[in-house]
């Protein structure tokens, strides 16, 4: 047997910094011409994706490892990963899986965690570290996307995340009623968020989306939760499209008439000013043309689809309104997949080290998605890299049972 190492003075699965990455170990054995290649688990594949030379940086510039003796920052986020990526809803569930998994956490750069050391890293380490890890990843995976100016769609809309017990205090709306909001700019085309911020409940929408970055000459979708003409006309002045809704007591003025395809469920097609006013005392700064489209939907309801885009063709107004499911559907997606209705500690900082880690996870599966062509549906693929994580299998064979070689029946190749 002889076993090859690409990087000397490492552990398993660690390159010379001590690091998971590409280095990962490769074990062989030759008789008679079989080959037994060691693969790693699939959690640990994973993992490979994270640019853990940038994760230390931002433990270091954030001095998240400052004083810390039992749990670090980076063993801190595999536990919180494999949480996401295992189903598991509570501190309990992961500390006992990952005892049980203790030898492999070993290549992994990780050691098993007790409880109340993880709970206490999840209240009190900065969030900031794993926020920005998921900013730096998402901009190292959207290197590849390019686009010509103005044709990224991003899409934009809250979800509440229930909260409930001790440290939830900082969410409390009513005596009756607690919890958070995750706010979201979804890229339509990449399929991913680009930003997330998470408030208490009680905090408009539009408010969260003054603090969302603005990216010139994009199209924004967004509902009716972020009704405000001043944003409207901040979107405007930087050169991008906005494709919305008008509330029924907002009456356009209306200066031109354009031709309407009802075949294509278009009722009408209006070019018009917003009311002057916002409130008596507030003039309305989004002042230039703006135009309204009614389209009938399957329920026969007519929407007032508003856009300041007044030469783009009705119907691709109206279709870029329906992208909006995109996101409506991410939500669910990511709350039931990735167990983030279950929250492991309510504190502020936990609540957003958790969405922070969530979004990783997500970001790591649809990346491993994107490495192979077997499994086309997210959900499918992220049930069976559940089902899989700690077995030592490839990501792009795991739905590929084990075949005897050929010209050797009845030998497995073996795969561990």
């Amino acid at each position: 047997m002889t076993r090859r190492w690409k990087t000397s003075g490492a552990a398993p699965g660690e390159d010379s910094n001590g690091t998971i990455g590409e280095y990962a170990p490769v074990l062989t054995t030759r008789k008679r011409n079989n080959t037994v290649r060691h693969d790693n688990s699939v959690f640990h594949d994973l993992l490979k994706r994270i640019p853990w030379t940038v994760f230390e940086r931002l433990v270091e510039e954030h001095q998240a490892d400052k004083h810390v003796r039992r749990l670090s920052t980076k063993s801190q986020l595999i536990a919180l990963l494999y949480g996401q990526l295992a189903g598991a809803v509570s501190p309990r569930e992961i500390v006992g899986s990952l005892e049980s998994h203790s030898a492999r956490l070993y290549h992994l750069g990780a050691r098993p965690v007790s409880r109340s050391t993880f709970a206490d890293a999840n209240g009190l380490r900065p969030s900031a570290v794993f926020a920005e890890l998921f900013t730096q990843m998402l901009a190292r995976a959207g290197r590849g996307l390019k686009r010509a100016v103005g044709e990224a769609v991003y899409l934009i809309d809250g979800s509440s995340l229930p909260l409930s017990g001790a440290g939830s205090q900082w969410a409390r709306f009513s005596d009756q009623a607690c919890g958070a909001k995750m706010h979201v700019v979804y890229d339509a085309k990449a399929e991913r968020p680009i930003y997330a911020a998470v408030t208490p409940a009680n905090v408009n929408d539009i408010t969260a989306a003054k603090e969302m970055p603005i990216e010139a000459g994009a199209t924004y979708v967004f509902d009716l939760g972020y009704y405000d003409f001043g944003w409207w006309a901040k979107l405007d002045a930087a050169g991008c499209r906005i494709v919305s809704r008008l509330k029924s007591h907002t009456k356009l003025t209306v200066s031109a008439e354009q031709a309407a395809n009802e075949d294509a469920g278009i009722l009408f097609d209006r070019i018009g000013l917003l009311p002057q006013r916002q409130a008596k005392s507030r003039r309305n700064p989004m002042n230039r043309p703006v135009r309204e489209i009614g389209e009938r939907i399957e329920t026969g309801k007519v929407l007032r689809i508003f856009s300041n885009d007044l030469t783009a063709p009705a119907e691709e107004i109206a279709a870029l309104y329906k992208r909006r499911w995109a996101i409506e559907l991410f939500f669910p997606w990511v709350k039931q997949t990735l167990k983030i209705r279950h929250f492991l500690g309510n504190s502020e900082n936990a609540v957003r080290i958790q969405v922070a880690v969530a979004l990783i996870a997500y970001l790591l599966l649809q990346m491993a998605k994107a490495d192979q062509a077997t499994i086309i549906s997210p959900l499918a693929f992220a049930r069976l890299v559940r089902t899989n994580l700690m077995h030592r299998k490839r990501i792009d064979r795991l739905l590929k049972p084990r075949h005897s070689p050929p010209g050797n029946p009845g030998q497995m190749s073996l795969q561990w």
